[in-house]
C-alpha cells in the first residue's frame, strides 16, 4: 500500500471518529466521506500551500454566522493538517476573548446598556487578543496562555483553566462570527435593522460605538490574519434555527448549567444581525476560501480564490 493511501486512511479514521463524537450532541452528519474528499481535503491542501510559501506561523481566520459550524470545521481541519501534513495547529475563538462580566457591566453603565450582552465588537478584550496573536506569530516564541470563556456563567474562566500553548504552532485557526469584519459606512447605520435597535438604540450610540471599534481596535487585530475562510449561510433567518441547535449542544456540554431558551435566543441574535448581514453581502470578495452552506446545513460548494 502506498504511503499516500496510508495517510488518507489515517486521516479518514480520525475524521470519522471525531464526527461520531459530535453526533452525540447534534444531528447526524451526512455524506461523511464525500465531504472529506470534496471539501476538507482541498481546503487543508490550500492551507498547507499557504504555509510552505514562507514557513512561519500562519493565522487563518475562519468566519461564519452563529451555528454555521465554525468549531466543527476548525477541528476537522486540525485533524487533517496534523495527520496529512504534520502541521501543529492551534484553534481558538474570538469568543474566548470576551471582556469579563464586570468589565461589560462598567461599559454598559458608561456607554450603552446593550454592551452588557457579549458578542459585538467592543465586548472583547482587544489588547489581550492582539498580544496573543502577536506572541503566536513571533519568531522568538515563548509558551503562552489563551483565555477561556464560559458561556454558561457569561464570564471568563480563571487562568488555571486557560489553553496552554507550549510549542510554536505552524497554523493558528482563529474562528469567530465577526473575525475580519469591516466597518460599515456611516449612512448604513442610520436605519435600525430590528426592534432591538429601534427601541433600545434610538440615538445610535451602541451601533456607532461598535462601528468605531471595528475601524480602530479590531482592524489592527484583523491585519495580523494571513488568509480568511468564510462559511456563507443562505441568509440570516437560518442563524436562529442553527443557534437553537448550538444551544442544545451547550446544554449537553454544560450539563444543567444556565443556557438560553428560544425567546432569549431570538433577542440574543438581534445583537448579531447587523454585522452578519453586512458580512453576507460583502465578505465573499475578501475571503481566500468561501464555503457555501445550504438550507439543510450541509456544505454545498467551495471556491478557492
Amino acid at each position: 500500500m502506498s504511503s499516500k493511501k496510508l495517510i488518507y486512511q489515517k486521516i479518514e479514521k480520525n475524521y470519522l471518529k471525531f464526527l461520531k463524537s459530535q453526533e452525540i450532541l447534534s444531528e447526524p452528519f451526512r455524506d461523511k466521506r464525500g465531504q472529506l474528499i470534496n471539501f476538507y481535503l482541498p481546503i487543508s491542501k490550500k492551507i498547507h500551500e499557504i504555509y510552505i510559501k514562507k514557513k512561519n506561523t500562519k493565522i487563518i481566520g475562519l468566519t461564519g454566522g452563529q451555528g454555521s459550524g465554525k468549531s466543527t470545521i476548525s477541528n476537522i481541519l486540525k485533524i487533517i493538517l496534523k495527520k496529512g501534513y504534520n502541521l501543529n495547529t492551534v484553534i481558538f475563538s474570538i469568543d474566548d476573548f470576551y471582556k469579563t462580566l464586570k468589565e461589560r457591566k462598567k461599559m454598559a453603565l458608561k456607554v450603552s446598556p446593550l454592551f452588557l450582552t457579549r458578542g459585538v465588537p467592543g465586548t472583547h478584550d482587544t489588547k489581550l487578543l492582539y498580544n496573543c496573536i502577536k506572541s503566536l506569530k513571533t519568531k522568538k516564541f515563548k509558551k503562552i496562555l489563551i483565555p477561556k470563556f464560559d458561556k454558561s456563567i457569561d464570564d471568563r474562566l480563571p487562568k488555571n483553566k486557560w489553553q496552554k500553548i507550549k510549542k510554536k504552532p505552524h497554523i493558528v485557526i482563529f474562528e469567530g462570527w465577526c473575525v475580519s469584519a469591516s466597518a460599515q459606512k456611516n449612512k448604513d447605520l442610520l436605519a435600525p435593522v430590528n426592534v432591538l435597535e429601534k427601541d433600545e438604540d434610538k440615538k445610535r450610540i451602541w451601533r456607532n460605538r461598535v462601528n468605531k471599534e471595528l475601524k480602530n481596535n479590531y482592524k489592527k487585530i484583523f491585519k495580523l490574519i494571513d488568509k480568511n475562510i468564510f462559511l456563507k449561510v443562505p441568509n440570516f433567518n437560518y442563524v436562529y434555527k442553527w443557534r437553537l441547535l448550538q444551544e442544545k449542544k451547550l446544554r449537553a456540554v454544560y450539563k444543567g448549567k444556565k443556557t438560553m431558551n428560544s425567546n432569549q435566543i431570538k433577542r440574543f441574535i438581534m445583537f448579531y444581525e447587523r454585522l452578519t448581514k453586512h458580512m453576507l453581502k460583502n465578505f465573499s470578495k475578501k475571503a481566500k476560501i468561501v464555503i457555501k452552506i445550504d438550507e439543510k446545513h450541509r456544505l454545498k460548494t467551495v471556491s478557492i480564490n
